[in-house]
């Protein structure tokens, strides 16, 4: 599948709550986009709509929907992004980050993490594809999967994506990722 496929793929979910939020409003104003002050909050009950009373701050603005990482492979340049889980904006305070990989199950390359990551509010659970990034929370640790995971579990979050080859990353035994500017 393409990049361009996956990431409708991944955003489908998304746009269909969206429309199902917009649809069943009883606002009056249907015909009228919202301005993000006038959006439900996260924490509005059902059937209750509050609108915020604060511009969001300029860290919550700066969050975008994937994050571009600088990851090098056995010293080789491969392309990543992370989505915008809270375990994965947790991961980007660990960068940068060279790890040891090890393989496991003839699935997935592992590596332990210097400490857990937060998995509050981890959206839910999918089976992990060829390249991607992702956090087993029992163990705390780093997955990157060449082959296709198991079903999907609420222990796997997915944290990003990884642009290269299933047999590139079958045989990786280093791996470094940074934060880019």
């Amino acid at each position: 599948m393409n990049r361009a496929v996956r990431r409708l793929v991944r955003a489908a979910p998304a746009a269909a709550l969206l429309l199902a939020v917009t649809a069943c409003s009883g606002n009056a104003q249907e015909n009228t986009p919202a301005s993000p002050s006038s959006a439900p909050t996260p924490s509005a009950s059902a059937g209750q709509r509050t609108t915020a009373s604060t511009p969001p701050s300029s860290s919550e603005r700066s969050i975008p929907m994937e994050t571009k990482v600088k990851v090098t492979l056995d010293g080789r340049l491969v392309e990543a992004t992370l989505n915008n889980s809270p375990a994965a904006r947790d991961f980007t305070e660990l960068l940068p980050l060279t790890l040891d990989l090890q393989d496991f199950h003839s699935t997935e390359r592992i590596a332990g993490l210097p400490r857990k990551l937060d998995t509050d509010g981890a959206p839910e659970p999918v089976a992990a594809t060829v390249g991607d990034i992702a956090y087993y929370a029992p163990w705390g640790n780093l997955a990157l999967f060449y082959q296709d995971g198991p079903a999907p579990s609420g222990d796997l979050l997915i944290l990003g994506h990884l642009d290269v080859g299933a047999d590139q990353l079958g045989r990786a035994t280093r791996i470094t990722i940074e934060a880019t500017s």
